[in-house]
């Protein structure tokens, strides 16, 4: 833990006090999301000090010219450049002609920041003296709508405390961003219009090389005690920019206020010439209803999300605090209303990564939204993929590979690889495990095949060529053998044999051999139209054969454990607890060529692959490979700790479960990688969920039904959570005198297991 001054709340997100030393790294925790946008939580105000200023928009981006220093084949073209969209919060304000800038005020008391989860809104309070000595009141709330997810709303009211002050508010609207880094400092948009219409504003932009055309818009209302007041802006326009300016001369203890309506229109969903007109609209609605309306409108439909997706515990706020942190953030980044859409790393909180996909999607997130959803969710992120199967083909293509052989990107926008660095591009070839996996994953817990026919099974076939095309006879070993490669354990590149990386790969060919048979026997126009289009023959499928059964996996006699790659036994076998704190997190204290020499391990690798094919090894097995495993694992990536802790759970450590699972969910909130004013870790945060849900729940799909083996650490009371399995909502309450199981929703009785023995609960109880 590296920062605690966030307030334990069950439902809210508090900090109190200023401190400028944690303004970047509050503006990532109090990010706001609707799925469709999202942005940091700047300051509307203008601030003089150290800002990280962030807003995006779903699915827009920018391709920036790789930049290394020795081209290879293969590199990819660009980075996706995940884009800093143009200003709309903005509202500058003058105090008697005195800027108000919280960097420059001689004081500021009573200063709060609310994230309240429960009900979608952020708010800010305080009192400030400025450098001209006048001492006001501030409270400002802010969010962006669910219902209508192109637009948001502040509401930003100023008390004058001890004098009669003179209020300027200067809402505006600024294209002249720039992203906190590019390669080369190319530009990113490019501003083609700027307008104003009464109280409305407009500035028309598109992306450079994309051309994603785009319309930030604005419209302000001003009150005086809360009672509109009409006044007309004075209009201030530049080439980029464009700002309302609203004054009056407000009296000690009255108070001036601005509700502002903002937000963007895309040429993705919109025709490009028609933007101005649709912002129009947007701006109608939200206006027509007001910022009350909308707040109460948020309100419920964060009620509608938390109704499925919460989970509760009692006795342990902090713990409660960070689940639903996790749970909030995931459902403000993928709402699962637009397929195009994915969940990127950083979510609408930072640009660190770049893209809006990489296999975190697959392995973790889609977990989360199958249960706390409706399954056309899960579905839409896995034809997410089959849209992208030719630009796959094409990716495996530019490596060498052939005859419809994909290889999904580990990051991507449109589903071509835009990752440029070379050990994770041409080397962490396991993110195709995870996709295929996700399919798996699916119809396991959906019991929806339909999938498979109709486009999963393409995509098997096309992962399943590009394995047996990797894969290498070794005449030595007399095996095949995968050379070459970086595991999930990003310590560690360019080596031969990653035990999770060739398991893998077996794993994808069987179960695609088996997918061909089963479709074959029961959609055989769809197997003949697959195997038309993918000319696949029987000759081709030996060949795969032939390849997962004699697959290579590297072993040690000497601890009985598989071992994470050729030659670890090699390496000087320092446990991380004998690494000195002031190493840590090596990543930042350590050269690359030092942590590549180390034993140390980044996050689960052969472990997650004893938590993908858990059914497939025994608990003996797991806890052999735990306990050598972990001691060398550093989880300096966020995606470590929940694997851990679901199979400290299975093994019956719950302590350490439990300390996992604080840390999985506390990661961003307590900082624990030095690295939260870069933005949020999203995709881990479904781990969070996973942790609680499949680590202390114990759930699993078994034999087509779930099945649960219930555990609780000792600091909870009790905790309780819902899934939404094939269409019946079943809530599963867990406390200290054992386990509670109903049936929400669904008109049949539900067969299940606990602890291994058969129990139906009775959809009467609904």
């Amino acid at each position: 833990m590296n920062q605690d001054y966030i307030k334990p709340d069950n439902w809210s997100i508090i900090e109190e006090g200023f401190d400028k030393e944690r303004v970047k790294s509050s503006e990532s925790l109090f990010s706001i999301g609707n799925g469709a946008m999202g942005q940091r939580a700047n300051f509307e105000e203008q601030y003089s000090g150290e800002t990280f200023q962030g807003s995006y928009i779903g699915g827009v981006y920018y391709p920036d010219k790789t930049r290394v220093g020795w081209w290879k084949n293969g590199y990819p073209e660009y980075f996706a450049k995940v884009l800093n969209a143009p200003n709309w919060i903005g509202i500058n304000i003058r105090l008697n002609g005195e800027p108000l800038d919280l960097n420059t005020c001689k004081g500021i008391s009573h200063f709060r920041r609310e994230l309240n989860m429960k009900e979608g809104w952020y708010q800010r309070s305080f009192q400030a003296v400025t450098a001209n000595d006048i001492l006001v009141d501030v409270n400002v709330t802010r969010l962006l709508s669910l219902d209508l997810d192109e637009v948001g709303a502040i509401k930003y009211e100023i008390t004058p405390l001890e004098a009669d002050v003179a209020i300027l508010f200067e809402p505006y609207l600024d294209s002249g961003i720039t992203n906190e880094d590019s390669n080369w400092d190319d530009k990113f948009w490019n501003t083609t219009a700027v307008s104003s219409q009464g109280n409305q504003a407009f500035v028309e932009a598109h992306t450079m090389k994309t051309n994603f055309a785009t319309c930030t818009f604005m419209q302000a209302q001003l009150y005086r005690n809360g009672k509109r007041k009409e006044q007309k802006p004075e209009e201030s326009k530049k080439e980029l920019s464009i700002t309302h300016g609203y004054s009056q001369k407000v009296p000690k203890g009255e108070t001036l206020g601005l509700h502002k309506f903002g937000g963007y229109v895309v040429d993705t969903n919109h025709k490009k010439e028609d933007l101005i007109n649709r912002a129009k609209l947007v701006l109608k609605k939200a206006t027509d209803l007001g910022f009350e309306a909308l707040l109460e409108k948020q309100k419920e439909a964060w009620n509608e999300i938390w109704k499925m997706s919460d989970i509760t515990i009692e006795g342990d706020v902090k713990a409660q605090q960070a689940i639903r942190f996790n749970i909030f953030q995931l459902n403000q980044t993928y709402s699962g209303k637009d397929s195009r859409l994915n969940i990127g790393p950083k979510g609408f909180t930072g640009e660190k990564y770049g893209g809006s996909t990489y296999w975190d999607t697959e392995a973790y997130c889609i977990p989360f939204y199958m249960a706390t959803k409706d399954q056309i969710v899960a579905r839409n992120l896995l034809e997410y993929r089959y849209n992208h199967l030719e630009k796959a083909i094409e990716n495996a293509e530019k490596l060498g590979f052939s005859k419809g052989a994909a290889l999904y990107p580990m990051v991507t926008m449109n589903g071509e690889e835009c990752h440029n660095e070379w050990e994770i591009t041409f080397e962490e070839i396991h993110r195709n495990g995870a996709i295929a996996f996700a399919i798996y994953n699916y119809y396991r817990f959906t019991g929806d095949y339909s999938y498979i026919p109709e486009m999963g099974l393409e995509v098997l076939i096309g992962i399943a060529r590009f394995w047996h095309q990797r894969a290498t006879l070794s005449t030595q070993k007399d095996k095949y053998v995968i050379l070459g490669v970086t595991g999930p354990n990003e310590y560690e590149n360019n080596i031969n044999n990653n035990w999770y990386t060739n398991y893998l790969a077996k794993w994808c060919i069987n179960y695609t051999i088996e997918q061909l048979q089963k479709v074959q026997d029961g959609y055989p126009a769809d197997y003949d139209r697959i195997t038309g289009v993918a000319q696949l023959s029987e000759v081709e499928i030996t060949k795969w054969e032939e390849v997962a059964t004699n697959m290579y996996f590297p072993f040690s006699e000497q601890y009985d454990v598989y071992l994470q790659q050729d030659g670890f036994l090699d390496k000087e076998l320092i446990t991380v607890a004998d690494l000195p704190k002031s190493q840590r997190p090596i990543n930042q204290k350590w050269s690359w060529d030092r942590i590549l020499r180390s034993p140390y391990i980044k996050q689960a690798d052969v472990l997650q692959g004893f938590y993908l094919f858990e059914d497939q090894f025994t608990t003996e097995a797991l806890e052999k490979h735990f306990d050598f495993y972990e001691p060398f694992t550093v989880h300096e990536s966020s995606l470590s700790p929940c694997v851990h802790s679901i199979q400290a759970a299975k093994l019956g450590r719950m302590q350490q479960a439990y300390t996992f699972y604080l840390r999985t969910s506390r990661l961003d909130l307590d900082d624990y990688n030095k690295e939260v004013e870069e933005g949020l870790h999203i995709t881990s945060m479904a781990g969070t969920w996973m942790s609680i849900v499949e680590g202390f729940g114990g759930m699993r799909v078994i034999d087509d039904k779930l099945s649960f083996t219930p555990r609780i650490p000792d600091q909870w009371k009790a905790y309780s959570f819902k899934v939404n399995f094939r269409k019946r909502i079943l809530k599963v309450t867990v406390s200290k005198e054992g386990s509670k199981f109903e049936l929400e929703e669904g008109k049949e009785d539900m067969s299940i297991r606990v602890n291994g023995e058969r129990l139906v609960v009775h959809a009467e109880q609904a």
